[in-house]
């Protein structure tokens, strides 16, 4: 995993939504997310457009997906994230 593309992707506001929706509800379509992000945040934005986030998402390992017949179930995975963690850890002093 490149860090570099998984600050990229976690860079832009929409893609974070993206992810905050998927923590919500876990296992959405592209139709069901592009959904909430109109009716719970208010972004207008082409199902192209975030067809096209979700591919960075995926690249950088924060989205996984798994296909049922004509249907794409996108799922969050945060795992990547663990590298920021080990890299900066958190200090509780």
């Amino acid at each position: 995993m490149d860090a570099a593309e998984l600050f990229k992707a976690l860079s832009d506001p929409t893609r974070r939504t993206i992810l905050d929706e998927l923590q919500r509800s876990d296992g959405q379509t592209l139709f069901e997310i592009c959904g909430r992000l109109i009716m719970k945040h208010g972004l207008s934005s082409s199902r192209q457009a975030i067809s096209q986030h979700l591919a960075v998402l995926e690249e950088a390992g924060l989205v996984t997906t798994r296909r049922e017949g004509r249907y794409k179930f996108h799922h969050l995975d945060t795992s990547p994230l663990r590298s920021i963690v080990e890299r900066w850890p958190i200090n509780d002093d």
